[in-house]
């Protein structure tokens, strides 16, 4: 075979290495190909969207805000959820379920933490409170259970109560103290029954407490709610208004 033969052949096979590359490097990718794909167990590339209880852990993150719904609703919210569940106990069953106003303290978690079940019923029994209907916690009038509560103490997820059955595993972001007005004791007498108890639980869970707006409880806040209280209690011991004899 000649040289010149020789170097026909080496150019033509160099011609098709070169178009197969050509074709191979100039096909378009599918979906997905070229993309860093991320291993088992390795981290996940994608956008993360937080779930439930992060976006619950998140508003109860700061000691400043639980954040999120007026006043009013919240605590009316509260009260219907707490009384959906619970155990059948008649002990801190209030006598009427009417009721005219409701004055809530929230002890939250810090940062960052959650308030276990098992920490929450030894810190109830150390603050004195008692576990019974609704399945929450109550603070009842000594030597006097059937008046009904003082205040009780409920769980902030829903349905509010603390399932014994459950309460290895529960763990929650915060608890509530909601005074329910009229209570068997005047407005501000259950007030300062209610506010200690959740400071000493506070302590005993290192947690923080709240205020009905969510914000840290404060000095000026207390004065405000107490000054309420007192005029509650003013109003509720006042003769009823008569109209004037005609004459």
């Amino acid at each position: 075979m000649s040289d010149v033969t020789m170097l026909r052949i080496g150019i033509l096979i160099a011609g098709l290495i070169l178009i197969g590359a050509i074709v191979f490097f100039g096909r378009p990718r599918k979906p997905g190909q070229g993309k860093r794909v991320a291993r088992d167990g390795g981290p996940d590339l994608a956008r993360h969207e937080p779930t439930l209880s992060e976006q619950l852990q998140s508003e109860l993150g700061g000691e400043g805000s639980l954040g999120g719904e007026t006043t009013t609703q919240a605590e009316l919210e509260l009260f219907d959820h707490t009384l959906e569940g619970g155990t059948n106990s008649e002990l801190g069953r209030r006598a009427t379920e009417e009721f005219d106003k409701i004055v809530t303290l929230y002890l939250a978690a810090r940062a960052g933490q959650k308030l276990h079940g098992p920490d929450i019923v030894v810190a109830a029994e150390k603050a004195g409170l008692v576990y019974g209907h609704m399945g929450v916690f109550h603070r009842l009038v000594e030597n006097h259970p059937e008046r009904g509560p003082v205040f009780s103490v409920a769980n902030i997820m829903k349905p509010g109560s603390f399932d014994m059955a459950q309460i290895q595993a529960l763990e929650t972001p915060a608890i509530a103290f909601f005074l329910t007005l009229p209570a068997p004791v005047n407005a501000l007498d259950a007030w300062e029954t209610m506010l200690p108890t959740a400071q000493r639980m506070a302590e005993l869970l290192e947690g923080v407490v709240l205020d009905d707006s969510r914000n840290a409880l404060d000095r000026q806040r207390i004065g405000q709610i107490r000054d309420e209280l007192r005029a509650y209690d003013r109003q509720r011991e006042a003769p009823p208004l008569t109209k004037p004899a005609r004459w």
